[in-house]
């Protein structure tokens, strides 16, 4: 039976909600606002690239911080720098398409301060017993964002003639990311532990050892999530925009695709269980690849909501088992415990590098092809990754049944208990 969550998750889901309510806001639009400026894929692919490149380089440089440090004041200086990636914005105004990769870099590093830090502080503060609970719920309210956020500035962006509607989206996720550092004085702090190994998340490649092998099979299939992550996550919205032309109609259709996700997480949130983990993943990359084939007939708004809703309602069975089976990993030792932060950021090296991977048959695509149907046959091969994800995270879910009869594997914690301060 899943254990209920403490008042120290729900202040963490609280500062995550807030996050990605202020990226969803604006985030959202970036694209668009760059398509807008420039009318090229490649000043996205560009600005997407950097975000992702300098987001890992930070995630691995920030190691040493979060693990001796404070790990609350990365998080802070997370949110900090998103603000200050927003006030670029608003001060460069339509120039903005002439720096992506200056942009891009900002904002990645702000992203990697922020996420590096609650990845680590959502470990110390879930258990095994909790953990599937809370990807749950972080995946409802991440919805829930998704569904007011984006439709919000959709409509303002088109009510609001000569980018006023931008100005005004850019300074509200301002001011919600100075909210976020204010939440997480109320987050206990944890006082530092052991020493920080730079090239820990190196020597997994380099050790044979039968837990190495295991972190190997990880790396793989977190390198495939990120190539369908490194496209997918800029791109679609873009799609819908350049079929439309139309900003509200972006908002509409992520307000519809969310609603869609909110309802699909809180079910999964509270169905799956640790033993039918594989299963639940087999079925969602198989799923998430084949609501593709339908833009072969035609790339249209219609196709794309349905594309939405598929893809809204079927991602949870395919994210949730992944990310809660590598944090399963990283407490089911007291030796990965202990390198839990390089452990975090080694998944965090896979995840980006796959981003960029997945940007290379993007950068073909605008460079050589640049046709609908090319668009497509782009969609359906980068957006089959999560299948070869899947074939390497199979063994681990295996090994999980065979030693634990399918239940989370026990807890070896040896958290620090919280202080009082942040």
């Amino acid at each position: 039976m899943q254990k209920m969550l403490d008042r120290q998750a729900w202040l963490l889901l609280a500062i995550y909600a807030s996050f990605g309510f202020a990226n969803a806001l604006s985030g959202t639009f970036i694209p668009v606002y760059l398509w807008k400026a420039s009318g090229s894929y490649l000043t996205v692919a560009l600005f997407a690239l950097a975000q992702y490149s300098f987001s890992g380089l930070t995630f691995y440089l920030c190691g040493k911080w979060i693990k001796e440090g404070n790990k609350l004041n990365c998080l802070r200086v997370g949110c900090l720098l998103s603000g200050l990636f927003y006030c670029m914005v608003l001060w460069l105004k339509q120039s903005a398409s002439g720096m992506p990769f200056v942009l891009g870099a900002i904002n990645g590093i702000g992203l990697g301060c922020y996420w590096v830090a609650y990845n680590l502080i959502y470990f110390e503060i879930t258990e095994p017993d909790t953990r599937d609970r809370f990807n749950g719920s972080q995946g409802l309210l991440g919805a829930g964002t998704g569904i007011i956020a984006p439709w919000l500035s959709g409509l303002l962006i088109s009510w609001l003639a000569n980018e006023r509607g931008y100005t005004l989206i850019f300074t509200t996720s301002l001011v919600i990311f100075a909210c976020c550092g204010v939440i997480s004085f109320f987050i206990h702090k944890r006082p530092a532990q052991g020493k920080y190994d730079w090239l820990y998340p190196f020597k997994q490649w380099r050790q044979y050892t039968k837990e190495s092998k295991e972190w190997r099979y990880v790396f793989a299939g977190i390198t495939a999530q990120g190539i369908r992550e490194g496209v997918f996550l800029f791109l679609i919205n873009l799609i819908v925009y350049i079929a439309t032309n139309n900003e509200a109609k972006v908002g509409t259709y992520t307000f519809v695709s969310s609603l869609t996700s909110l309802v699909s997480f809180w079910l999964c949130g509270r169905i799956l269980k640790p033993q039918n983990r594989q299963l639940s993943m087999l079925v969602g990359v198989i799923s998430l690849t084949a609501v593709i084939i339908p833009f072969f007939w035609r790339v249209d708004y219609t196709m794309l909501l349905i594309f939405g809703v598929g893809t809204a309602l079927l991602f949870p069975l395919y994210i949730i088992p992944i990310t809660s089976k590598v944090f399963d990993m990283i407490g089911a030792t007291k030796q990965s415990v202990e390198h839990r932060e390089e452990l975090i950021i080694f998944r965090e090296i896979a995840l980006t590098l796959g981003r960029i991977i997945g940007l290379i048959p993007f950068f073909i695509y605008i460079t050589w092809v640049n046709t609908e149907k090319g668009l497509v046959w782009l969609l359906l091969i980068v957006g089959a990754s999560p299948i070869v994800g899947w074939f390497f995270m199979r063994p681990l879910f295996r090994i999980q049944h065979k030693r634990y009869g399918g239940e989370s594997p026990p807890k070896h914690a040896i958290r620090a208990k919280p202080q009082s301060e942040a």
